[in-house]
């Protein structure tokens, strides 16, 4: 749970600044005045432009986080007179002023000269986001490694065609999360860029598992010792990966595939599916010291590779319509622990905010803001602020848009 105790009048933008703090936002406000001055230097003086202030910079992040809300397709249609046009909000900047901030906007002016990551344009702010997640909440002893549901407007998928869609969903990046299985909170955020060179890029590690454990280590980079458990998806689950992990206390629970897992070191004979018919909830077991593989009939063969579990402990699934099916221990954690997962994306998922730049960075940028407001919410239910005044995932994101906009609000929403 949280680390610190929040007043009982905390509001959403307390909450939000445990990540992402006003020291932040001043160097968001110094680098976009350094690039705009390096950009009008190169390319001719805009006359339009005057430096950008904090309160200018927390208006221009109020007005991107609304989108996360109200999911308009653009920005901008805050402005216009159509459906998704806000006058209360609109009145605070004009078009023309968001879209020279916009325009300018940057969170690193100028590269170094040592710099050779593709993410250098945002990974000061990352490291600090991160920084903040460890520091505001402790997670539970189960987590989940996998890449978060990322809803797309909704609206623009039932009306664009195939084309604007296999358009849209082209992204240069992966993103990968560590989260707490007990409450929703992500722990650790990483980014994998398509641009990387050779073996490290996007499309070699949607091919080679060894790639996706390199993901999974860095994840789990600061839970060596802390006797962690880490259930992973088939891409990551491998041997030679848990008993590294293993090594460092950190314990796993993984499914299997055949296709998609790298099965080195694994017993063939469990791996091949046996001739005769096997009845629901019947199962295998390979042990080899802590290490069990688990295979568990139900409409189907599935395969667990676990350290953390019993393999001779029972548990049970529970189904809807057949009733209860008797299964390994583990098998029952997995399921359990990945369905609260699937509820927190249905949950969380469509409050990604709706803006969609062109540069890789901005989008990363825009993606871990929306995390770190997902996690402000978390650490707010979690408050004896909460209680107070009770406000939904879209109640304290408007909150918090009124917040940046510095638009005074004291009126109870229930």
């Amino acid at each position: 749970g949280p680390t610190r105790k929040m007043p009982l009048t905390a509001s959403a933008m307390d909450f939000f600044q445990l990540f992402v703090p006003d020291n932040v936002l001043k160097n968001m406000v110094v680098q976009t005045n350094m690039y705009a001055k390096k950009y009008q230097e190169r390319f001719g003086s805009d006359d339009a432009w005057i430096d950008v202030t904090l309160t200018e910079m927390k208006a221009f992040l109020g007005y991107m986080i609304s989108t996360s809300i109200h999911h308009c397709e653009s920005v901008l249609s805050i402005w216009s007179s159509g459906f998704y046009s806000n006058r209360s909000i609109a009145l605070i900047m004009t078009q023309s002023r968001f879209e020279k901030i916009l325009k300018y906007f940057h969170i690193v002016a100028f590269r170094s000269s040592q710099t050779t990551h593709g993410l250098y344009k945002i990974q000061p702010f990352l490291d600090s986001l991160q920084n903040g997640f460890d520091s505001a909440f402790r997670p539970s002893q189960t987590q989940v490694l996998h890449e978060p549901l990322i809803d797309e407007d909704p609206i623009f998928i039932a009306t664009c065609t195939e084309r604007e869609l296999r358009k849209r969903k082209k992204r240069k990046f992966s993103l990968w999360v560590r989260q707490c299985s007990s409450t929703g909170f992500i722990c650790q955020i990483y980014v994998h860029l398509k641009e990387g060179s050779g073996a490290d890029g996007l499309d070699a590690l949607k091919n080679k598992p060894q790639l996706h454990s390199m993901v999974a280590k860095s994840l789990c980079q600061n839970a060596s010792g802390k006797n962690y458990i880490i259930f992973t998806g088939p891409s990551i689950t491998s041997l030679n990966l848990f008993e590294e992990f293993e090594k460092q206390e950190i314990y796993c629970c993984g499914l299997l595939s055949a296709r998609k897992s790298d099965c080195t070191g694994l017993p063939p004979t469990m791996l091949n599916n046996p001739e005769t018919p096997q009845a629901r909830g019947q199962y295998r077991i390979k042990m080899k010291g802590n290490m069990s593989l688990i295979c568990w009939y139900n409409k189907g063969h599935f395969r667990f590779l676990t350290n953390a579990y019993s393999p001779v402990q029972q548990g049970v699934i529970i189904k809807r319509k057949s009733g209860e099916i008797p299964c390994p221990l583990a098998v029952e954690a997995f399921a359990a622990h990945l369905s609260y997962i699937c509820k927190y994306d249905d949950k969380y998922s469509k409050y990604f905010i709706s803006h969609k730049p062109n540069k890789t960075w901005q989008q990363v940028f825009w993606f871990a803001i929306s995390i770190a407001i997902n996690n402000a919410y978390i650490l707010y239910k979690m408050s004896e602020a909460y209680p107070v005044s009770r406000y939904s995932r879209a109640q304290f994101g408007e909150r918090l848009v009124r917040e940046l906009l510095g638009l005074e609000d004291t009126s109870p929403s229930h």
